[in-house]
This record gives structure tokens, sequence and C-alpha cells, in this order.
């Protein structure tokens, strides 16, 4: 990726690349945690994620620290207060809105002192933050008057925008503060039931058209593009878009292997060929009846390469991996054994893919 390669100087002496912050090969968590200390929580995540760590999102707390309140801190020149069904635009700040931005500025604080305490301020190694993305905020997020955002177009754009100079600064501040290279996923849940048109209004009446696939892409590069990093797109939806997360500028996509099906191994494939990496959610995010070894882990996704006609190589150079989706509906014991897996299978496919059986 050019994005990362220094250019030669006049006197032809060429600095080193800096590490790849998608490299292949390495673990990483989708974004939250269960409980709410986000000292003890960012202490874990860098200690159990040290080549990927991630900015941890606790929705344990309440308003304002799940995936939509959380952005109300990102926004520039927008904000949300709450409803019954969630959240909506605000005239003025108010509590939702600074409740937010107490939250992740308290994150912040603990994501810095744990990094210092691991020695990694200034060393340039990445770190991955997450927010909702624009097609999910508009489709959960309401109008003052009670629609959806995406049925006002206008609102939409401007929502959009918003994201992305808010996140840049975020980027810019993690940074400052840090030294680090920085990662950002977008969560796009909704983006399938929004390409399909299947949400509905405030009542049965009301009824939200389908975006067509080129307004959602524009949408998402506005994002992408004004994030100032690299992207990773995700989505945990039942049956994901591939084929549009493919055809965005987004560097890599993010999936819960138990997602992907036949139909989408023509759209998976492409976004292979085309240099994207993926995220692979191989781990469960709930302890199953039968402990798991690494290896049953991680042969679902050598098979999916298998299946792709890919070299096996392609787990140690594209293929990133995660647990399925977020951990905080699950136990603190079992989301730790979750990354422990979850780095043992990329070590593997770093190491000897080879070597992971496939019956």
């Amino acid at each position: 990726m050019t994005l990362w390669r220094s250019e030669p100087s006049d006197d032809d002496t060429v600095a080193p690349d800096p590490v790849d912050p998608l490299a292949g090969g390495v673990a990483t968590g989708i974004g939250s945690w269960p409980g709410t200390d986000p000292r003890e929580a960012a202490a874990t995540i860098i200690g159990e994620l040290g080549d990927l760590p991630h900015l941890v999102e606790l929705p344990g707390r309440g308003v304002g620290a799940d995936m939509i309140g959380r952005v109300s801190a990102l926004l520039v020149d927008l904000r949300f207060d709450s409803t019954t069904r969630g959240y909506r635009l605000a005239d003025r700040p108010g509590a939702v809105s600074r409740r937010a931005r107490d939250l992740l500025r308290v994150d912040l604080d603990a994501l810095e002192e744990a990094w210092e305490t691991a020695g990694l301020a200034g060393s340039g190694r990445a770190l991955k933050v997450q927010s909702a993305g624009p097609l999910t905020l508009a489709a959960e997020v309401e109008l003052p008057g009670g629609h959806r955002v995406l049925s006002d177009p206008g609102a939409v754009r401007d929502l959009s925008e918003s994201l992305a100079e808010g996140l840049a600064q975020h980027v810019a501040e993690i940074r400052r503060r840090l030294g680090a290279q920085v990662v950002v996923q977008l969560d796009e849940p909704r983006l399938t039931a929004v390409l399909a048109g299947s949400l509905r209004g405030p009542s049965i009446l009301n009824t939200i058209s389908a975006l067509p696939e080129p307004e959602a892409l524009h949408l998402l590069d506005t994002v992408i593009g004004g994030a100032s990093a690299p992207v990773v797109l995700h989505s945990c939806a039942s049956r994901p878009a591939i084929g549009t997360l493919r055809r965005t500028a987004a560097a890599a996509i993010a999936l819960d292997a138990a997602t992907i099906v036949t139909a989408d191994l023509d759209s998976l494939g492409e976004t292979l060929d085309a240099g994207k990496k993926l995220f692979l959610g191989l781990v469960p995010t709930e302890a199953p009846a039968t402990p798991p070894t690494w290896r049953t882990i991680a042969e679902p996704g050598a098979r999916l390469l298998d299946r792709l006609g890919f070299p096996r190589r392609v787990l140690a150079e594209q293929i990133l991996v995660t647990p399925a989706c977020g951990l905080a509906g699950a136990s603190h014991t079992w989301s730790r054994r979750a990354l422990t897996l979850a780095n043992e299978v990329a070590r593997a496919f770093a190491e000897e893919p080879e070597s992971v059986t496939v019956d």
C-alpha cells in the first residue's frame, strides 16, 4: 500500500517503511468488553493484544457508552439526546452528549496510562479505534420529529460529514497522546437493512426506501476518506453486504465467519484478490459447551481459504483473527480466553499456515 511506503529522498537515502498497522497473521478485538472499569479493560487489552490492541468500549456503563451513543462524543457541531427508543439529534448540547464526551475522555486517559505503563509511548505501534458508521447512525438515530435520520438526505449528508471531521480529530488526538499508528473501524450492522429498504419509520405506515448502493458507497467513502487513517468496515449482520463492503475505499473488512455462505464466496474472493485485508471473526463471543482448542477455532478459517482457492500463505498475509463480534455480553473469564485463542490462531496462521489440519 503506497500510503505507508516512504518515498526516496534526493540523496537516494530511503527511510525504513513503518510497520503495516494492518499486517496479517495477528489478532485483535472487535471493540466492546464486559464490565465498567476502563483502566482494567485498557490494561487487559493492551496486555493480551500486543500487535493490534484497541480502545475498549464498555457499553455496560449505560447511556452514552453504547455503540450509537458513544458517537455523540465524536461528532462536530451535532449532538444527541435520548428518547424511549434510543437517540435523536438535539438542537443544543445536553446530558447525553456531555456524558458521552466525559466517558470517552475517561477511556482515553485510561488508555494513555496503560500505554505508558506497557512502555509503548512514542513506539509507533498500531492501535484500533471504533465508531458506528454513517449508515448505521442514520438508521438508528432519529430527527427531532421522530423519523429516522435516514429519511432526510440532507441530514444524512450532514451526519456523515460531521462524523468524518470528528473521527479525524479523534485520530489526531490519539496520535498526539500515544505516538501510535491508528486504525479506524467503522461498525455497520445496519448496512444490509439500509440497502434492502427493510427499515420502518415511527409507525407501520411510514416506510423508508432502500438506499441505492452508489449513494451508500458515497456516504461510506466520505467518512473513510476523512478519517485520516486506514479504515476497517465491520458488519455483524446475519447476511453482510460483502459486495458493497468490497467496493468501498476501506483497506479491510471485518466479518463473523459464521455468516459467510456459499453465495458470498465470489465477493469474498474478489475482496482478497483486490488486496484488502479480512478481519475474520472465528472465536465465539460466548463460551461453548465444549471448550474449544485453537485448532478447532482455526480450521474454519483455513477451510474458507481452501474453498476460495487461495494458497494458505494468505492466512499470514491478509487475514487478521478476531472474536465473532464484541464481547460485552460475555464473562470476563471467557473474554480473556477468547483473546488467548485469537492470538493462538493468528500465530498458527502466521507461522505454520499449512499445519492447520482440515478434516
